[in-house]
This record gives structure tokens, C-alpha cells and sequence, in this order.
């Protein structure tokens, strides 16, 4: 059982749903992003997606785009944030990280080199944006082969033998894009997601988590009735941005941010 699947249990048991916030590593800067996951879990995170920053993150709005900037700027390479995840390591051996990128450091490291490294530095997840699983043939026996999840993108124009192939191909979660969009685009439509994550429940016995559009703890609540999780991204990193000279202020705002939505989900289970 992977880190991710027995965290997604063990929280399915408890009636509680998963909070996963997602950052871009190296962003505001690389010595500041251990220090970050670490107030992430302490701000009541589950698992942590770890994006890593790339040039042209075609599925990213502004805000990321500009966080990936920020991490570039200051060299952070696909190397460096393996480095960073054996950092988190050493006094974090429970929650799970997930990788979440695109496909070109890693094809430029070599697949077999960046499972062997990301699986030494205990990394548990990897979502690749630009990798469909009709495309991971090369990839996925050497992910599985060392017990990291390959992670798909399911969205609400995705038909339902393609809900079932990707399922296949797929462990630890789904991830469910709500909007028709990039990241930060739009509000979400809670009724609609919930019909449609109601409907890819139907078709795969894998957790499903949530992302693109979840701002606060409104919205967290309404995601996590009809999900298993909810991933929250550009209004964090739009608060790493504003924050980016004062890392006290950081933590703290993160944590203003994240607890409300901590809370939301918690209470969903009473």
C-alpha cells in the first residue's frame, strides 16, 4: 500500500475528507519551500502536490505561470526539487507528495533516473499534465516497479470509457478538473461538479480529488461532500506572491487560509 492510499483510508474510515494544497517548489525561493510543506502539514494539509516549475505550464493560469517564473529565476531544476522532498523527509515520513508537472524535465533526466531518484527521496505520487496514459507506456511499469502512483486528469468533458481507461491506468487518486479552463480561471459550479464527480464515482472505485476554483472554505465544504479531497492551488500561490519577502508572514497567511478550509472539511464528518 502506498503512503497515498493508506492516507486516503485511513481518512475514508474516519468519515474525513483529504486537504491537499499545491505549491510550486523553489517558489518564492528554494531554501524557503521545505520550510513551507512543512507549514502546509502543520496547517492541517494531508498530502502535498509539489509542482515543479517548468516554462511553459500550458495548463496553469497566470498566477502559477508566474510562480513558475519566480522558481526559474532562482534555478530550481527537477533535480533540486527531488532534493527538497529528501529534505521534507527527514522530519516528515507520513505525508504523502505528489510531484505535479510536465513531462519535459523529466524525459530530459531520463524516466529511469527520475523514478529511481524520486523514489529514493520518498516522493509517492506523480501527475504528469502533458502525459495522457495512452502515452505512459514507457513510464508507468517503471513508476510502478517502484511504488510511486501515477496520478491522471479527469475533466467534465471526459467521457466515461475514458473515466474507465484512465482508472485503469491509474492508483492513489484521480483528479478531477472542475472548470473548462486553466488554473484561477473561474468560479466553479458546486452543483454541477457534484453531479459529475457523483458520476465518476459510478465508474472507478479510486478516491477522487478536486481542483481548480477552490478559494475557501465555502467552497472546500461543498467540493468535499461529493469528493474525497480537495486540492487547492492558485489562491495559495497567489498568497506565496504577495507574501513572498516575509516568510513569517507567509506561513501565517497560508495557515489563515488553510485552517478555515481544515475546518470545513472536519465538519462535514460530525
Amino acid at each position: 500500500m502506498s503512503r497515498i492510499e493508506g492516507v486516503l483510508k485511513a481518512l475514508k474510515s474516519q468519515g474525513r475528507k483529504a486537504l491537499i494544497p499545491f505549491v510550486t517548489a523553489g517558489d518564492p525561493h528554494p531554501d524557503e519551500t521545505v520550510a513551507l510543506m512543512h507549514a502546509l502539514v502543520a496547517a492541517g494539509s494531508d498530502i502535498i502536490e509539489l509542482g515543479v516549475p517548468f516554462s511553459d505550464p500550458m495548463a496553469d493560469g497566470p498566477v502559477i505561470q508566474l510562480a513558475c517564473e519566480r522558481a526559474l529565476k532562482h534555478g530550481t531544476s527537477l533535480r533540486r526539487v527531488i532534493a527538497m522532498v529528501k529534505e521534507f523527509r527527514e522530519t516528515d515520513t507520513e505525508t504523502p507528495v505528489v510531484l505535479m508537472g510536465y513531462l519535459n524535465p523529466m524525459e530530459a533526466m531520463g524516466y529511469e533516473t527520475f523514478a529511481d531518484a524520486a523514489a529514493d527521496a520518498g516522493i509517492d505520487g506523480i501527475l504528469t499534465v502533458d502525459l495522457p496514459p495512452e502515452e505512459a507506456d514507457e513510464v508507468a511499469p517503471l513508476f510502478a516497479a517502484r511504488n510511486l502512483d501515477p496520478i491522471f486528469l479527469l475533466a467534465p468533458t471526459t467521457t466515461d470509457e475514458r473515466i474507465r481507461a484512465i482508472s485503469e491506468h491509474s492508483s492513489g487518486y484521480v483528479y478531477y478538473v472542475s472548470i473548462k479552463g486553466v488554473t484561477g480561471s473561474a468560479s466553479i459550479d458546486v452543483d454541477e461538479v457534484a453531479r459529475k464527480v457523483a458520476h465518476v464515482h459510478e465508474l472507478t472505485a479510486l478516491p477522487v480529488g478536486v481542483g481548480f476554483g477552490i478559494r475557501d472554505a465555502e467552497t472546500a465544504a461543498a467540493v468535499g461532500r461529493v469528493s474525497d479531497g480537495v486540492i487547492v492551488g492558485s489562491v495559495l500561490v497567489d498568497t506565496i506572491a504577495r507574501h513572498q519577502t516575509d516568510p513569517k508572514a507567509l506561513h501565517q497567511a497560508l495557515t489563515d487560509l488553510l485552517n478555515p478550509m481544515r475546518k470545513a472539511l472536519d465538519s462535514l464528518a460530525q
